[in-house]
């Protein structure tokens, strides 16, 4: 049995719910009880990729600001529902160790080609019961704000005016020390880590430098090699072990500075004496590499996304790599995409979403442990990628006709 890193305690915020509408194709979403690990499935189309974008929709109004992300997106003609009216609407609900679930409201509209803050609200039950509090409420660049560590209905409300109003409320005032609660989800939403690694950025040669963090493609995966040789030795030995079983003859990883001061990784496979430049290792070790690096890191991100981690890699690899996300979960909170049936076979009912378009073209979700028989027939052994592949789930194959299953499963 393989040891694997000493989990730390549960101190990261974790995400329970999530509601959209009027993003693209999800005109009304809503996703209950979240999962430390989260699995989106479905067909091509079906929505996957604009759940996922998202979370990184949201992470770039913190981190570069709305017009940016919004403009990234094609504006309010390519980015909001057609045929659908309002505001693309995002709404989380999420919990910090040891206070009551807090909900994060943002409404974001266009006026004269430039996105704007409509509504932008945060409220809790501070005692986990009871009509809900705002502490910080704004529309349109105007609202007000309850400072302090636990805000309560009797704390005095200051009006903050802010500059312009396509400025993120949460993002400006949790810059400041008298507004704990928002700087937390500040610091929460700008942690997320939502990924579209590539093996081919993982091949440049970076300039030298530890960096404790990949950057979204891996472009930087040498750095952080750099970075845990000289820091976490023995977290680096942990990742090189389950990858020398997971890729035939690997021996270690490298990463050298070169004399005009780039990096070079280097993986070295047996029985070879020199090892091989990253540039001309394979697509599947690279990413194999990238997201043993990405899961084992010592101070993990509060939110990892992963967009079809099936791609380059092979399938006896998938289920594996189910469980190495399943592991690091008690540590992050996960989303990942797929049409993988070989990961599916390592996950459990309730860790599934499924999605499919309805008859008007919009994105609709449900459960796999709520799809008539599904977790019946897992209890009895079988695995959820073999349902899928003999279309049970139905409304996650490309194959059966689109729409919740309304009859029993059966299977042969």
């Amino acid at each position: 049995m393989r040891k694997r890193p000493r989990s730390a305690p549960r101190s990261q915020a974790r995400i329970e719910y999530l509601k959209v509408q009027n993003f693209r194709a999800l005109r009304e979403v809503e996703f209950k009880d979240l999962t430390p690990l989260t699995v989106l499935l479905g067909p091509n189309g079906s929505g996957k990729s604009t759940v996922f974008d998202v979370f990184a929709f949201l992470a770039e109004c913190f981190e570069l600001g709305l017009r940016r992300a919004w403009d990234k997106r094609g504006r309010a003609k390519e980015l909001k529902t057609r045929g659908g009216d309002g505001p693309v609407t995002i709404e989380i609900k999420y919990r910090e160790p040891g206070y009551s679930p807090i909900t994060y409201h943002l409404s974001v509209d266009e006026r004269r080609n430039a996105p704007l803050v409509m509504e932008e609200w945060l409220q809790w039950s501070r005692k986990g019961r009871g009509k809900p509090f705002r502490f910080l409420d704004f529309k349109e660049g105007v609202g007000r704000a309850v400072s302090g560590e636990r805000p309560d209905a009797d704390d005095t409300r200051q009006d903050v005016p802010l500059k312009s109003p396509d400025l993120i409320a949460v993002n400006a005032l949790g810059q400041f020390a008298e507004h704990p609660r928002v700087a937390a989800l500040r610091d929460f939403i700008t942690g997320w880590y939502v990924s579209y690694l590539s093996a081919d950025s993982a091949r440049g040669q970076p300039e030298a430098g530890p960096q404790d963090r990949m950057t979204r493609t891996g472009d930087n995966l040498a750095n952080v090699i750099q970075h845990l040789a000289e820091q976490h030795g023995d977290r680096l030995e942990q990742i090189l072990d389950v990858l020398r079983r997971r890729v035939p003859r690997i021996e270690r990883v490298l990463a050298e500075t070169m004399p005009d001061g780039r990096l070079l990784l280097q993986i070295k496979d047996a029985p070879f004496s020199n090892p091989v430049l990253a540039k001309f290792a394979s697509d599947g070790t690279l990413k194999m590499l990238a997201y043993l690096v990405l899961l084992y890191d010592p101070t993990p991100p509060p939110f990892i996304g992963i967009e079809e981690p099936e791609n380059f890699l092979h399938p006896r690899l998938l289920p594996e790599l189910a469980e190495e996300c399943r592991a690091a979960s008690d540590r992050t909170q996960l989303l990942v995409t797929t049409h993988s049936p070989f990961f599916l076979n390592a996950l459990r009912p309730a860790e599934v979403r499924v999605l499919w378009r309805d008859e008007q073209g919009y994105t609709q979700t449900q459960r796999a442990a709520d799809l008539p028989g599904v977790s019946e027939f897992v209890e009895q052994g079988a695995l959820l990628g073999q349902l899928w592949m003999e279309g049970q789930l139905g409304v996650g194959d490309p194959l059966v006709n689109q729409g919740a299953p309304s009859r029993p499963l059966r299977r042969r």
